[in-house]
């Protein structure tokens, strides 16, 4: 070899050291901060500074589980400005004419600090709007570095808002306001919530030998399903949690001879502009280019606390960078192989309940570790029970459908089990992990009904911690992604808001996808992709196997 290849060669080298070098510091420039002395955070996702022009958004009502605070306390997180007056299609909200722009843009932005955003909000003539109400949701992003994180809004109820991104990590990003509903939309989604709880419908299927007859059913003895009072009604009340099951009577068959319940269909009830108002104002993005470059700060790194029950969820609560949530509310860890997820699930107990958003939690831990097997139990393929079982670990995962109402194809009504029901016949115990999601198909019922719904699971959840305090009991939130009179993001929202509050004081667990679903830069689905439930996972067994 000559003198000019070895020299070649050095130089080579140190450039090589050089770059990674570098780039080693500018990796460690996006997460070096402090994150108990820098961050600011805020404690609520949409917040109002309205006095005295808010609306209460629920009717509640006498229910001995939920005291007269908690009632209040409930309306004052869920209160919201609605249009003062009758309005026209063109005086709802535009998000094609609204604006943002950043305050103080010319400020010195850096790692850990945060950037307030001024939206204004105009109606479809770009006049401005006096009055607020708007559902805005906000984030920031970096689509090269796979970064996004939450924005909170606050509404000024003059038809002006306030966001706050918080900056966690160094280089450029972007600003992104959606329009999710206009205010005058917020208006129809809580009439038809409150005042029509049969715009979904079910069916029950009564048989007895060779007879077989079908009737409609649903959670509440509305006027819809009562009718003219002759085929009312067979209430199928569970004897251990109370709930109550409502079915027009068959003609010839007597009530208990229910089997198997199934989806009916869709019957809302819409004016042509409410149709309008829905479909024009919904999910629209607000136009404009803001960007703002972030300088990295270098501060001393703090250990975050412990992944453990009981532990508030802050906004943001974390954020993406290279697809990674990095979770500001725990230490999380990343669950990258197989084999650290099945030393995780080691002598574990797990059970899931609710949805189908929970069961893609299952099907990613079967899909991911190779030495679970699913039983081949015979149940239906959308609501099971399903059950997955390692006999060398000694780890069982059992996913069920959260019981009534639940929209589904025809399945054995005994297969559908209450959460409070399966939660007190628990032994619970070190090795017992709960983790249960209840609110999508909950959305076309009036809120004081999903509010009783969780207080009777809370009573299950006080109970089983009673008698076994070291179970971990989880809770995962709602997602974000739908988008319309069955199932709007705000409406969804709500019921986020009331489950936070119902179980705000026990030594549980939240897992907080809302904000994972609505910053990351897949499309809204109801049903997120793969790498946005691999972050749930983790975030979730962080506190089944906290680091």
């Amino acid at each position: 070899m000559t003198r000019l290849h070895q020299l070649l060669i050095s130089i080579l080298i140190l450039l090589i050291c050089f770059y990674v070098f570098f780039a080693y510091q500018y990796n460690q420039s996006l997460l070096n901060f402090s994150h108990s002395n820098n961050l600011i955070f805020n404690h609520t996702a949409f917040s109002s500074h309205c006095t005295g022009e808010t609306n209460s958004t629920f009717i509640a009502v006498s229910d001995p589980l939920i005291s007269a605070e908690e009632w209040a306390s409930l309306a004052k997180d869920l209160m919201w400005q609605l249009p003062p007056k009758a309005f026209s299609t063109t005086e709802a909200t535009d998000a094609t004419k609204c604006t943002f722009s950043i305050v103080n843009p010319g400020s010195n932005h850096t790692v850990g600090g945060f950037v307030d955003v001024s939206v204004k909000a105009r109606d479809a003539q770009a006049r401005d709007k006096t009055y607020g109400g708007d559902f805005f949701q906000a984030k920031l992003y970096n689509t090269e570095l796979k970064a996004s994180t939450y924005g909170a809004v606050t509404d000024h109820c003059n038809g002006t808002y306030t966001v706050r991104l918080t900056l966690l990590w160094s280089g450029p990003a972007k600003v992104s306001i959606r329009l999710i509903h206009s205010s005058e939309a917020v208006q129809v989604l809580r009439r038809q919530r409150e005042q029509d709880p049969d715009k979904v419908y079910f069916l029950g299927h009564f048989t007895e030998g060779d007879k077989h007859e079908t009737a409609i059913c649903n959670a509440q003895k509305s006027s819809r399903l009562v009718g003219d009072g002759k085929q009312c009604c067979c209430d199928h009340k569970d004897p251990d949690t109370g709930e109550h099951w409502w079915c027009q009577r068959p003609s010839s068959l007597p009530c208990h001879t229910l089997t198997y319940h199934s989806m009916g269909g869709y019957q809302a009830v819409l004016s042509g502009s409410e149709k309008t108002l829905l479909k024009s104002s919904t999910d629209i993005v607000v136009p404009g280019e803001e960007h703002i470059n972030v300088q990295s700060q270098i501060t001393e790194n703090l250990s975050q606390r412990k992944c453990l029950p009981g532990v508030q969820t802050p906004v943001p609560a974390g954020f993406y960078l290279q697809d990674r949530w990095i979770s500001l509310v725990c230490d999380s860890k990343t669950f990258s192989s197989s084999k650290q997820l099945s030393a995780c699930l080691n002598d574990k107990q797990i059970l899931m309940m609710g949805d189908s958003t929970l069961r893609q939690w299952f099907e990613y831990l079967e899909k991911s570790v190779p030495t679970l097997t699913r039983l081949d139990l015979h149940t239906s393929s959308k609501s099971g029970p399903f059950e997955a079982v390692d006999t060398q670990s000694n780890t069982r995962i059992i996913w069920r459908a959260h019981g009534l109402p639940i929209r589904t194809d025809k399945t054995p009504l005994a297969d559908l089990h209450y959460i409070a029901k399966e939660l007190d016949s628990m032994a619970g115990g070190p090795h017992s992990v709960v983790v249960f999601t209840i609110w999508a198909h909950f959305t076309t019922y009036p809120l004081a009904m999903y509010a009783h719904r969780l207080a009777v699971i809370r009573r299950a959840v006080e109970a089983l911690l009673r008698r076994s305090p070291a179970t971990l009991v989880v809770i995962k939130s709602a997602n974000t992604g739908y988008k319309d009179v069955y199932g709007s993001d705000w409406l969804s929202w709500q019921l986020d808001l009331a489950l936070k509050e119902i179980f705000r004081d026990l030594p549980v667990v939240l897992i907080d996808v809302w904000q994972m679903t609505s910053c990351h830069y897949s499309p809204d689905n109801i049903h997120p992709p793969p790498i946005v439930i691999q972050n749930e996972v983790d975030l979730f067994l962080s506190f089944v196997c906290p680091p």
